[in-house]
Formats: structure tokens, C-alpha cells, sequence
């Protein structure tokens, strides 16, 4: 099942890499074994181009890789994520530019989209006139210290569909690789449409 997930997963790294959405080796994907093991994309690997054999065994509790080899320098964020949600079996971190700029622009913890007919893309949402929060955890080059910040926030707030790296991009997740790809997808698309109507407001 999960070596399925990982063909799939390769598939949707050349799409994210062919738009642009992970440049310069920058970004990172992973898919769960089962309760223990994830694989997650090797460090400095260019996304376009991934095969199954860049992707790297890695333990969800203590995030070493038994290969030795070096995984993505947001292990961290991805063992937390399978740590808190049972239910997500898929991780993508992207670096788009839309996330990345609109993460600066909000100077709150939490961006809420509201009044886009696209936020149905998002698993468990059915109006326009729903918000949808996406919070927005400051930056930090000590991914322990940041996913302990994320991990803390989740225990009192709703974390859906994934979250903002302010200045750096966005993390989200699925059941499987279709329905990540799905929440990628539909929260650039609203994340552009924000950035414009802010400009235009």
C-alpha cells in the first residue's frame, strides 16, 4: 500500500516541480509506512526529478533514517504532522511564491479565507461563507523548537488541511496523495486570490 502511495507521491513532485512550486532543491514530501516509519524525500534532491530511490526511511518518533543518508531539513515538521493526525498518511512542503509572500503580509498567527467558491477544494468544507483558518507559525532554523510551537498550538486550536511557515511556505497533508495534491492545490489557488484582492482592495 504504502510503496503505491510512494509511486504516486514521485508523480506529484515532478507536477509541483515542473510548476515551480519547490525551486532550487528547496521543499520536501514524504508518504507513511505505518505507525513507526515514514519516507521522506532526500535533502538537496531537485523535486522534477525525484525517483522512489531519493526518498528516505525515517523514524516518526525519533526522525533518524536508519540508512544514514540525510533527510529534509523539516523532518521534524513531517514526523509531527503523522504524530498528531493518525488519519494523514501524506506530507507536502512546498515553497510557492503566493504562501510565501502572503505569510509576511499577515501580520496575525492566523490568515482567514472567506468568500471563495475554491475553499470547497478543502476536505470537510461545503460554503464560500465559511472561514477558513490557516495559521501561520513564524520562522525558526531550529525545526525542533518550530514544531514544538506547532505541536503546542494544535493542542488548543484546529489545525486543517495544513499550515503557513511565515517567509518560508506551507505545509499540508491527506489521507493519501490525491487528496494532499487536492489541499496544495486548492490553497494556492486561494492563497493567489487573496494576494490579489489585497492589492486591489
Amino acid at each position: 500500500m504504502w510503496q503505491e502511495r510512494l509511486a504516486q507521491l514521485v508523480t506529484t513532485c515532478h507536477w509541483i516541480g515542473a510548476k515551480g512550486w519547490a525551486p532550487a532543491t528547496g521543499g520536501n514530501m514524504s508518504v507513511r509506512e505505518d505507525a513507526r516509519w515514514c519516507w521522506l524525500s532526500e535533502s538537496g534532491r531537485d523535486k522534477g526529478s525525484l525517483t522512489s530511490d531519493d526518498f528516505l526511511q525515517v523514524d516518526i518518533t525519533s526522525n533518524r533514517a536508519p540508512s544514514g543518508r540525510k533527510p529534509s531539513a523539516e523532518t521534524g515538521l513531517h514526523t509531527l504532522v503523522y504524530r498528531l493526525f493518525p488519519e494523514a498518511n501524506v506530507v507536502l512542503h512546498v515553497h510557492t511564491v503566493h504562501a510565501t509572500v502572503l505569510s509576511r503580509l499577515e501580520t496575525s498567527d492566523t490568515l482567514q479565507l472567506q468568500g471563495y467558491e475554491m475553499q470547497k477544494t478543502l476536505s470537510g468544507q461545503h460554503s464560500h461563507l465559511d472561514s477558513v483558518p490557516v495559521a501561520i507559525f513564524d520562522n525558526d532554523q531550529d525545526i525542533e523548537a518550530l514544531a514544538a510551537r506547532v505541536e503546542a498550538y494544535a493542542r488548543s486550536h484546529p489545525l486543517r488541511y495544513g499550515f503557513l511557515i511565515r517567509g518560508h511556505g506551507l505545509t499540508c497533508w491527506g489521507r493519501d496523495v490525491s487528496e494532499a495534491r487536492r489541499q496544495l492545490e486548492g490553497l494556492e489557488f486561494l492563497f493567489e486570490c487573496e494576494l490579489l484582492r489585497r492589492r486591489y482592495a
